[in-house]
């Protein structure tokens, strides 16, 4: 795959998919679409027929990779932080994504709403009022053992909840994305997982060690799609009840499924411009909205010393809780760090490849910097907004939070009630839920066929209704079969393919810089013939 040239050994004529089976409109490729399709349908099926088996399997796979490897997920993700930080002042911060002509596609306004929308937007919404809370009071464990209930405790809350969705989650999606994005815009190579590791697999990229990276990046990502589909449906459905009395059992789970999915396969067919782009300024917008709400509301000028006191136990805490040897919180430990760890990392195909589809133009330098800081402070604010005021009736004994956390998918809504015109703010964190459901759909779909189609951007739209519909069917029919405890089950396969992907994201490391070291030596050597 060397071009004489140009003598860059990662210019190719490669053709993906050479194996195509075109069929209904659709640019199947052996064997990824397959084998991921099949192994998906298998696992429903399994589910819906053996639920129990399922869920002892799972479990104790998760179990087993807690218990021996939590190390690995704590020191990998600090490993991902700090290899990001050092990308920032290395020479090659310099390159740019798609050559030195590059220029961005969509405007930075635009890129910030995509990619914050796509990487956090309904987890942000379903934890950031229920997280600190639970820390406060002690629903699962204490962060580093803190008592519960005093000022020390809420102060470790608000640092702990910000440890989880500050710098490590998006240092993880940068590394992915960065890879993706290099290897592709500036390298030529398929948009694809296995792109990133030429540098050391070289031609069995191509072959079966590819097929088993993007196997794995497309069934993690489905995993996650799926779990945060279902938490997003409990959430949307919880809402609908405590705002207008609509029952949430799971018929109304699963006809928000199906609405939302119609929307998302809408979406989809239109593409990232005319689809995810659109409904990612509608999200910001519609965030910003229920944020000064909350923000003027609520804690009013008092957020600023909140916003103080929080960035302060986000920073104190940070070391303290980025080691994982001497641990005596373990049953927090591992019940919240290490699964959050797991859930980022089997997560980072999806956010990763989505946001290389949409980094082109920038450098390394400015990429990094801004796919770290930028979504970390709009989650300080965010997180010290809502989980402050959350937090703040609490202690101070206002509303149902004052007796801890009842329903995990109600806590945002509690906390609202307490404030003016609860009905108008419920109706609006509903509607932001759906909405951030349906960009979290669209974007994994436009990145699952991207995979399956061998890093083709530009797949048939039959393609994407498919894997678009197949998320949708995945929840419901979890939700039907299950109910919370199918939701668990696959919860925890997340979790278990976290663990390989962590060795894959350490890996990926090495072949990324080596990537990076071998383009700025080349455009060293063009510089000083032009000079």
């Amino acid at each position: 795959m060397t071009d004489s040239t140009t003598n860059d050994p990662y210019a190719s004529d490669y053709e993906v998919g050479q194996d195509n089976l075109n069929m209904f409109g659709m640019d199947l490729h052996n064997p990824v679409f397959f084998v991921s399709a099949g192994l998906i349908l298998l696992f429903v099926i399994g589910t819906l027929v053996f639920p129990s088996d399922a869920k002892v399997m799972l479990d104790g796979a998760k179990g087993w990779s807690i218990e021996h490897f939590d190390w690995l997920f704590i020191w990998g993700a600090n490993l991902f932080v700090i290899f990001c930080i050092a990308l920032v002042f290395l020479p090659v911060g310099k390159i740019r994504i798609g050559g030195e002509d590059a220029v961005p596609e969509f405007s930075t306004l635009s890129w910030f709403a995509m990619l914050f929308a796509a990487g956090m937007g309904i987890g942000l919404m379903f934890w950031s009022v229920a997280e600190p809370v639970a820390y406060y009071t002690n629903w699962y464990g204490t962060p580093l053992n803190a008592p519960p209930n005093t000022p020390e405790g809420a102060s470790a809350a608000m640092g702990a909840t910000m440890f989880h969705w500050g710098l490590h989650p998006w240092a993880i999606y940068a590394i992915v994305a960065l890879s993706l994005a290099f290897f592709s815009f500036n390298k030529g190579l398929p948009l694809t997982i296995r792109s990133a590791f030429y540098p050391i697999l070289g031609e069995a990229c191509w072959g079966w060690a590819g097929h088993i990276i993007d196997l794995l990046a497309v069934l993690a990502t489905i995993f996650g799609l799926a779990t945060s589909l279902g938490l997003g449906a409990q959430q949307a459905a919880g809402g609908l009840q405590h705002l207008f009395g609509i029952s949430s059992e799971i018929n109304t789970q699963i006809a928000i499924i199906v609405g939302v999915t119609s929307i998302a396969i809408f979406s989809v067919v239109r593409g990232i411009d005319g689809g995810v782009k659109m409904l990612s300024n509608i999200n910001m917008t519609m965030a910003l909205i229920l944020l000064l709400f909350v923000l003027i509301l609520g804690q009013g000028l008092g957020v600023f010393g909140s916003l103080i006191d929080t960035t302060g136990a986000y920073l104190s805490n940070l070391l303290p809780l980025s080691n994982s040897f001497g641990r005596e919180d373990d049953t927090w430990f591992h019940g919240w760090t290490v699964f959050y760890w797991a859930w980022w990392i089997s997560w980072s195909p999806f956010v990763g490849m989505f946001i290389a589809r949409i980094s082109k133009g920038r450098t390394v330098r400015q990429f990094v910097i801004a796919v770290l800081m930028v979504p970390t402070f709009v989650t300080l604010i965010w997180m010290t907004v809502f989980g402050g005021t959350g937090l703040d009736q609490a202690i101070n004994g206002v509303g149902q939070l004052a007796n801890g956390i009842s329903d995990v998918s109600l806590a945002m809504f509690h906390m609202l009630e307490n404030l003016p015109l609860s009905q108008l703010t419920s109706f609006l964190g509903i509607a932001l839920v759906l909405v951030f459901f349906v960009t979290s759909s669209d974007s994994g779909s436009l990145v699952i066929d991207s995979i399956t189609a061998g890093g083709k951007v530009d797949a048939p739209v039959p393609q994407r209704i498919f894997w678009a519909t197949l998320e949708g069917v995945i929840a419901a029919t979890l939700l039907y079969g299950g109910g919370a405890e199918a939701l668990k089950a696959l919860q925890a396969g997340a979790i278990t393919a976290g663990l390989p992907f962590t060795v894959v994201l350490i890996v990926m490391c090495l072949s990324l810089y080596k990537g990076l070291k071998q383009e700025h030596k080349q455009l060293s050597v063009i510089e000083s013939k032009r000079g």
